[in-house]
């Protein structure tokens, strides 16, 4: 047990009032979809608001015209080009295939399970970096792919594959993905990544203009850590209520939560890239997700590692939290026989 873990116990043990447990920054899988944001008008509403903190590439700078020639929009099927439309984001990895997240085509419905969009509820806009009227092409969907181990209720396995019911007529590139050697490369320690989207800016203002940030890898182990005792310290003040109302022995108390700790599972898994800064205060947020995070490569040119799935919330329980040392990315290096199998099985 780390020591800040140790006193946390030892300080609620002794005393007799639990505090009200503290609203800490932490990932949430159970949020509704950002689709369902988009189009429930919610996310227009708050980009009205000054008062909240809004979704952004944070720390981040607006893009030259013309770069990030795969980045992607996905927009709610059937409404108008601009930013309360705007859900997700996505690379061109294909002529007709755009790669994104699963969390951001796989929504809860009012039965309490989850389910796919359909086809007709999402369009992609490719070839512009402005969600303005007129800008890009604005794509229909045949078909949606999710990953078949994604179940909604979690962030891992978070990938998927759009195919496009044509090919853009306006100028755009493909981005690379890397196979499983080269992936372990780039999941490394100060590797330099470059994340980008569309979203909320300072004081929630919207943006239809894309934005970039460069960060780097962080080392998925110090992440996981910085996460643990991040949620340890959020459930402590319901253990440490739990312990005095039961009445266990402080020994035994101990024990107990050193095994419950020792159970949480990893926030960032094997399939997931952790991307940040040491300093915070840059990092993707929610209205990122899919978007792609690249690398750099020798040469020129760039190869895309990860793709935005998860950060953490602000402590308001509005938007992201905007001095986040990191934020996760699926790590597209550990899914690409799934790719392969998906792309050659539809052509």
């Amino acid at each position: 047990m780390s020591r800040l873990l140790s006193a946390l116990i030892a300080a609620l043990l002794a005393t007799s009032v639990m505090a009200e447990a503290p609203q800490i920054a932490t990932s949430d899988p159970m949020i509704a979809s950002p689709f369902a944001y988009a189009k429930s008008g919610a996310k227009a509403e708050r980009g009205r608001s000054a008062a909240e903190a809004g979704a952004k590439v944070i720390g981040g700078e607006v893009a030259p015209d013309g770069a990030w020639p795969w980045q992607v929009a996905l927009l709610v099927g059937g409404a108008p080009i601009n930013t309360d439309a705007q859900f997700c984001g996505g690379s061109m990895v294909l002529d007709r295939w755009v790669l994104t997240a699963a969390h951001c085509i796989h929504m809860p419905i009012e039965d309490g399970s989850f389910a796919d969009l359909r086809p007709d509820e999402v369009s992609i806009l490719v070839g512009t970096n402005t969600l303005t009227p007129g800008s890009g092409d604005l794509i229909p969907v045949e078909t949606i792919f999710r990953h078949p181990s994604y179940t909604g209720t979690q962030f891992d396995f978070d990938i998927a594959l759009i195919k496009l019911a044509r090919a853009p007529q306006v100028p755009y590139q493909t981005v690379e993905v890397p196979d499983a050697e080269y992936g372990d490369i780039l999941n490394r320690q100060g590797v330099t990544t470059i994340v980008t989207g569309w979203g909320l800016q300072e004081g929630a203002q919207p943006s239809p203009q894309l934005r970039q940030a460069e960060i780097q890898v962080l080392d998925r182990q110090l992440c996981n850590q910085a996460m643990l005792e991040a949620r340890a310290e959020d459930a402590a003040g319901g253990f440490g209520y739990a312990v005095q109302t039961l009445g266990v022995a402080e020994t035994d108390a101990y024990a107990i939560w050193d095994e419950l700790v020792a159970r949480a599972p990893d926030a960032v898994s094997d399939n997931m890239i952790c991307s940040g800064t040491f300093e915070g205060g840059k990092t993707s947020c929610n209205g990122d997700s899919g978007g792609p995070l690249v690398v750099p490569v020798e040469g020129g040119g760039y190869i895309q590692a990860g793709i935005v799935s998860w950060g953490l919330s602000a402590t308001s329980g509005h938007g992201c939290e905007e001095t986040a040392l990191f934020s996760a990315y699926t790590n597209i290096s550990k899914f690409v026989p799934w790719l392969n199998e998906v792309i050659e099985g539809n052509p």
